[in-house]
């Protein structure tokens, strides 16, 4: 469908004071509702042509009707058909071959779409709609991780919008040029071309559902790279462009989603809830059923966090009843509440089933903690690695972030304090760079902690009062607890600096167990266990193994 579709389509010039002509003036203004209402009044009073309908269509669709506007755009294809208007045809076919796919209906998507193809073969003319048809092909080769086609087949597609000064071709196909590139790696050349095609959106040069639809996929490439800037920059357009059509129902939730997800990052946890809300609180039918899940989500992910636990298990479950996958968030949940060992088990379920190294991405922090709190060092150190190498693959500021949290997260765990420290400074400063107050304030944790095990127990302090400080501003009530125990809990251990690992290892040690028996029954390596070993000699001031053992029971340690 689409503007250039529509114009001169009209069969007839309706009488100015008709519905016909009051809806076309409705839709003009973009009042999406009152266009509906004057159209179909026309179409029951005298079946509209093939233009028409299209029109119809176009309003069904921002009014949230997706039945009505797949059933109205068959109409207009059997009305451009029987006309003999096959490019017009060849349009509606695409169009409802789309709806179909976006709807979870691969058969009845992959037939509209053939049928277009089938016309354009049958008619073997050069024309704008032979691009059109190329971007299934290049979204489909996308999904299957053929990054090359994919770019190959969107170029095409934008080489024949160009030659057919179709504007709607040339900026769908750029878009998805852009979202082929990042997938290839070339993050900074893939996010170009979407701003390239954003030029057209942001303008209001295209079809208002080729419009929404190019948003929504550009907002999410930027959140799967984590370019968070462009992605509150366009999510903001959006916004803008949403509340100029109060009377729309498309794509507002996944509007309202994209600003959720992204306040939730920068702390802003009230205001996130509420967008979540709302967009909730829209229609959930078609193509935003996906929005209206996330929202469900959004706000598990903020209940959690604040610590109200009952609530952010029902609307975990309400995601996941939606079609939406709770994880990490439920398995988060778990840890929180003890229950370690059903968090790591969902964790290796929803890291196994995923293949995408972006998606694999967003699970694996959460994927990390829970390994770290299930002492399994070794699978974290491969979680850890797989992080780094997908950082180095896309290079954005808080894949580094990730990185550098994840490698200093295992470090410690390693019992090597010096290089934690260097690299959770980077994952500090990553954090900070995005405005992302939580984060930061969870790695600020870390570094007391690596601190401590230095025996730099007046940085240790700092670190968890900016911490303390950072995670009552947000309302993060279980992180809170926790600075708080930490910081009681150092004068409770003030008669030894040793961590909880260390104090593990020297009760095994004091045990008689060899160094070789205590990695195998810690699960860790025998070069971990030897690094602990050294630090508690260093740390006890001590000499030997049995010095070390005569000061655990001097002390009351074992």
């Amino acid at each position: 469908m689409g503007k250039r579709a529509r114009r001169g389509a009209h069969t007839t010039e309706p009488d100015a004071s008709s519905d016909l002509a009051l809806g076309r003036r409705h839709a003009a203004k973009r009042a999406w509702a009152d266009a509906f209402a004057a159209l179909s009044a026309a179409d029951q009073a005298t079946p509209m042509g093939a233009g028409d309908l299209e029109f119809l269509a176009t309003c069904a669709y921002m009014t949230g009707q997706d039945g009505l506007y797949r059933d109205t755009l068959d109409r207009a294809y059997q009305a451009h058909v029987a006309a003999g208007e096959m490019k017009p045809a060849v349009r509606c076919a695409f169009w409802l071959g789309l709806a179909y796919l976006f709807n979870g209906e691969l058969g009845q998507g992959s037939g509209w779409l053939a049928n277009a193809q089938q016309i354009l073969d049958r008619e073997q003319a050069e024309c704008a709609e032979l691009g059109y048809l190329m971007m299934p092909v290049a979204e489909k080769l996308r999904g299957a991780g053929d990054y090359a086609g994919s770019l190959a087949a969107a170029t095409e597609a934008v080489e024949i919008g160009e030659r057919f000064a179709d504007t709607d071709l040339v900026s769908c196909g750029r878009h998805l040029q852009g979202r082929a590139l990042i997938g290839q790696g070339q993050v900074e050349k893939g996010l170009e071309r979407l701003d390239q095609a954003m030029i057209a959106v942001t303008a209001g040069e295209l079809d208002p559902i080729m419009t929404g639809l190019i948003y929504c996929s550009v907002i999410q490439a930027c959140q799967q790279v984590y370019a968070l800037a462009r992605a509150w920059e366009w999510t903001s357009a959006l916004t803008e462009w949403c509340e100029a059509q109060p009377q729309m129902a498309a794509f507002t939730s996944t509007c309202l989603v994209h600003r959720a997800e992204i306040m939730q990052l920068r702390g802003a946890w009230p205001d996130a809830m509420a967008e979540a809300r709302r967009a909730q609180a829209r229609q959930s039918q078609g193509t935003e059923q996906a929005s209206h899940a996330a929202a469900h989500y959004q706000q598990a992910e903020v209940h959690r966090l604040r610590g109200d636990y009952g609530a952010a298990e029902a609307a975990y479950r309400s995601a996941s009843q939606r079609g939406h996958d709770p994880q990490p968030g439920l398995a988060l949940l778990r840890l929180s509440q003890g229950n370690r060992d059903a968090a790591a088990a969902a964790m290796r379920r929803a890291v196994g089933a995923a293949t995408d190294p972006l998606k694999r991405a967003r699970l694996l922090p959460a994927y990390l903690e829970i390994l770290l709190a299930v002492d399994d060092l070794e699978t974290a150190r491969l979680a850890c690695a797989e992080l780094a190498e997908t950082a180095t693959r896309f290079d954005t500021a808080v894949l580094w972030a990730m990185a550098a949290q994840a490698q200093g997260a295992v470090q410690l765990a390693e019992g090597d304090a010096r290089s934690a420290l260097g690299a959770l400074g980077k994952a500090y400063g990553g954090w900070a760079q995005v405005e992302a107050p939580y984060e930061s304030a969870r790695v600020r944790v870390l570094m007391a902690m690596a601190c401590r095990a230095f025996g730099d127990g007046e940085g240790a302090a700092l670190d968890l009062d900016a911490a303390k400080a950072a995670f009552a501003e947000l309302g993060a009530a279980p992180d809170l607890a926790r600075v708080e125990a930490l910081m009681q809990g150092a004068a409770q251990r003030a008669s030894h600096p040793l961590t909880r690992r260390e104090l593990q290892v020297l009760r095994l040690v004091a045990s008689g167990k060899t160094n070789k028996a205590i990695a195998e029954e810690l699960h860790l390596s025998e070069k971990t266990v030897d690094r602990h070993a050294s630090n508690i000699f260093n740390k006890l001031d001590v000499p030997s193994r049995a010095a070390a053992t005569a000061y655990a029971y001097k002390h009351n340690l074992i």
